[in-house]
């Protein structure tokens, strides 16, 4: 079986060289907020081109106290999106503002940044913050909500759990918002061997305020000036991170030459929608994610896949506001109607750097074979 993604060959890859960072950590006695993260944090904040990086427990508590290190709290609303993670959604509540979910482009599935002034015009107030998901690999697009939000003095923080290395216009992701959040889980284009976090900022008082809410709101030890939480990426994910972070280029270079091979080889499939990259954007494919015509054809086809060899996934099923939890939520407009047949239709194949391209052929021939039956 081809797996859809596969973090142990991501440890496998690099395991003489993590092996020993850990080792060296261990033997530090050091293991919470010691050299290990700060030189990740340094590395990090170099890598993406911000001031500061600051290392935080996972991606939810990194866009939470992104929001909340920004003012973003009760009475406050955010705009974001519906299909994300709902790590998405919940890390904004966690702050107590409520999230307002917008429809998506259908050639990104980032943010529709067209319903921006519908979204101003139908509330209230104006949102305290957009929350941009830069999904699957590829940046929402930043040529509109970066005006958009100086106009109308809206903060921008962005989610970058899935576009490590993405850029825009030549700039990486997690450097043009006020604060940027990152999820280091072992399945991320950087992605530690547990849970993980790390938020980016230009901005030294969002730095200052992050490292004190990370930490029960400590400005010196065990006095708690504000209230705070606890949140610090420890020291075992770092030493591994700090290995990892220096093959990021070269993994993304892997997973652009595997998405080469996908699309051109199944380019030919005029049921297929495949991914489109945006001429302002690098796409660094956390997912290759296709959409076929209908709910039933995906069935079938995630079937067929898994008989021959190849699991697939969903990113994601059930949009936010479908969800139980999470009915009462505004949507503008009120029918996410982008998001709901994307849901139905979307279907992740394998990616991962350690995919070879020869199993990334085999993939296409089971698809190809697949939609052959169904001629």
């Amino acid at each position: 079986m081809i797996p859809q993604t596969d973090p142990k060959a991501g440890y496998a890859a690099y395991a003489a060289e993590i092996d020993a960072a850990i080792k060296t950590m261990l033997e530090s006695g050091w293991y919470i907020l010691g050299k290990e993260v700060s030189t990740f944090e340094a590395a990090f904040a170099n890598y993406i081109g911000t001031s500061h990086a600051v290392g935080v427990a996972n991606g939810t508590d990194a866009i939470t106290l992104a929001l909340k290190a920004c003012d973003v709290g009760p009475g406050d609303t955010v705009l974001t999106v519906s299909h994300t993670a709902v790590a998405t959604v919940v890390g904004v509540e966690l702050t107590g503002a409520t999230p307002v979910l917008l429809d998506i482009d259908p050639t990104s599935y980032c943010l529709d940044s067209t319903l921006l002034k519908a979204a101003l015009d139908a509330l209230p107030t104006p949102p305290k913050a957009i929350v941009a998901v830069h999904l699957y690999g590829h940046p929402a697009n930043l040529d509109v909500l970066l005006p958009f939000c100086a106009e109308h003095d809206i903060l921008l923080i962005e989610d970058c759990a899935q576009a490590h290395g993405a850029t825009w216009n030549g700039q990486r992701v997690g450097s043009f918002g006020a604060a940027a959040s990152f999820s280091l889980y072992p399945t991320k284009n950087l992605g530690a061997l547990g849970d993980g976090g790390i938020i980016t900022t230009n901005t030294e008082a969002i730095a200052t305020a992050i490292k004190e809410l990370r930490q029960y709101g400590w400005r010196q030890r065990y006095i708690s000036d504000i209230k705070g939480v606890n949140s610090r990426l420890d020291e075992l994910q770092a030493a591994i991170l700090n290995v990892k972070l220096t093959y990021l280029d070269a993994e993304n270079s892997k997973r652009q030459q595997l998405a080469n091979i996908y699309s051109t080889r199944l380019g030919s499939i005029a049921a297929l929608k495949l991914p489109q990259t945006q001429p302002q954007a690098t796409h660094v494919y956390h997912q290759y994610v296709i959409q076929v015509e209908s709910a039933t054809v995906r069935q079938a086809l995630m079937a067929y896949l898994k008989e021959h060899g190849v699991a697939t996934g969903i990113h994601y099923p059930v949009p936010v506001h479908k969800q139980p939890a999470y009915t009462e939520l505004t949507t503008i407009p009120k029918r996410l109607t982008v998001t709901e047949q994307a849901a139905l239709k979307i279907v992740s194949l394998p990616m991962y750097p350690q995919l070879t391209p020869e199993n990334a052929e085999l993939v296409c021939n089971r698809v190809l074979q697949f939609f052959e039956t169904q001629i």
